[in-house]
């Protein structure tokens, strides 16, 4: 029973949630990209001179990778493992940071996905009609707005906890 203590003390708890905004957001992000990358490589195969286009499509399911990062980088400074003294956490406290990291773990996930399905949509859309790249952007970037709006809820979620 002691070792369960141990375990889940409360800085393992808010270094678990750190750990999980960056696997989940960031394999997230993987998946996204290989989908784009997969529809973009076709597209290259047919006319090279639309990569430039096909990456900045790309590019955008990437970014929850970014947020998942970003999120882990705050828990790790408020608990003091980067840059600051080490800070003692209750297993209350832990279980903050940890629910904390949720929103950009679990929506980074989905919506990194969700992007790279309408990313590569996007470029169907240049493959026929180059000139229209900003249509094929907008409709993938909707999706980045709850990748956003799951990052702005981790983060005031996080600076809201008294250590």
């Amino acid at each position: 029973m002691e070792w369960i203590t141990s375990l889940f003390n409360g800085k393992v708890l808010a270094m678990l949630g750190a750990a999980l905004a960056v696997l989940l957001a960031g394999t997230g992000s993987a998946k996204g990209l290989g989908i784009v990358g997969e529809m973009a490589a076709g597209l290259i195969t047919e006319d090279s001179s639309k990569f430039g286009q096909a990456l900045l499509l790309q590019a955008l399911p990437g970014t929850q990778g970014i947020y998942g990062l970003l999120t882990a980088f705050v828990i790790l400074n408020r608990i003091g493992v980067v840059g600051g003294a080490a800070v003692e956490l209750t297993t209350a406290t832990g279980f903050l940071f940890f629910v904390s990291a949720l929103p950009i773990a679990i929506v980074g996930y989905f919506s990194a996905i969700s992007q790279g399905r309408a990313a590569a949509a996007g470029i169907g859309i240049i493959a026929k009609h180059p000139e229209d790249l900003a249509k094929g952007i907008m409709f993938a970037a909707m999706v980045e707005t709850y990748a956003v709006l799951a990052l702005l809820a981790s983060i005031l979620m996080l600076f809201g906890i008294n250590i």
